[in-house]
């Protein structure tokens, strides 16, 4: 059985390894792009390509502003990691 300080020790590791997980779309380099299972050169540039207009506000806006992204890849995406405003995609959001 754990001790309380492993528990602690346990639940802090926990969050800071989710932190490091996520990948911040609009501050995302090219290679950390590509890195995404899911992303590819050609949709990374896509998403370059749309965020020189500006940043994305939110899932919503991403998906109408990068082609090929719809609610299923958004999903993948977001399991990998993919972040838009420190947000992960959530599907009941209206952003579909």
């Amino acid at each position: 059985m754990l001790k309380p300080r492993q528990l602690v020790l346990l639940a802090i590791s926990a969050v800071v390894s989710a932190s490091a997980w996520a990948l911040e779309v609009n501050t995302a380099t090219e290679a950390q792009l590509d890195s995404v299972k899911g992303l590819g050169p050609s949709s990374t540039g896509r998403i370059l390509q749309a965020r020189e207009a500006g940043a994305f506000k939110d899932w919503a806006d991403f998906m109408a502003r990068v082609k090929g992204i719809k609610a299923s890849a958004a999903a993948k995406l977001s399991a990998e990691g993919l972040t838009v405003n420190g947000a992960a995609y959530n599907p009941k959001s209206g952003a579909q």
